[in-house]
């Protein structure tokens, strides 16, 4: 994996997220209650809503346009709605946010 440092961690709210834009698209980074980081994209796989600005809780964030549930581990849309969105290996270093560049890159590729 090929790893870029994309902020601190305490510039993501907890139980919030950041929108990263990369030279690969956006990026929607989340920061749980427990201080996990995780990074999907940032579309809605319903509508296209901001995942960016959903509501966080646990390892879930709800769509804020029509309430979709996703898991952000693994990208599955909850309960009776079915999607997925793209999943990116993210982790904590030092207290810095740090997102692998090459799972963006197969993105593009993709």
């Amino acid at each position: 994996m090929s790893w870029i440092d994309i902020g601190a961690l305490d510039d993501i709210p907890v139980a919030g997220a950041r929108l990263v834009k990369t030279h690969h698209g956006c990026v929607a980074v989340f920061r749980t209650a427990e201080d996990e980081v995780f990074a999907t994209s940032d579309a809605c796989p319903h509508r296209g809503g901001p995942l960016s600005e959903g509501i966080v809780h646990g390892r879930k964030v709800t769509c804020p346009l029509h309430n979709w549930v996703l898991s952000l581990e693994t990208g599955e849309a909850q309960g009776a709605d079915e999607g997925r969105i793209a999943t990116y290996p993210a982790r904590i270093e030092g207290g810095r946010v740090l997102l692998d560049v090459a799972s963006l890159c197969r993105r593009d590729a993709a």
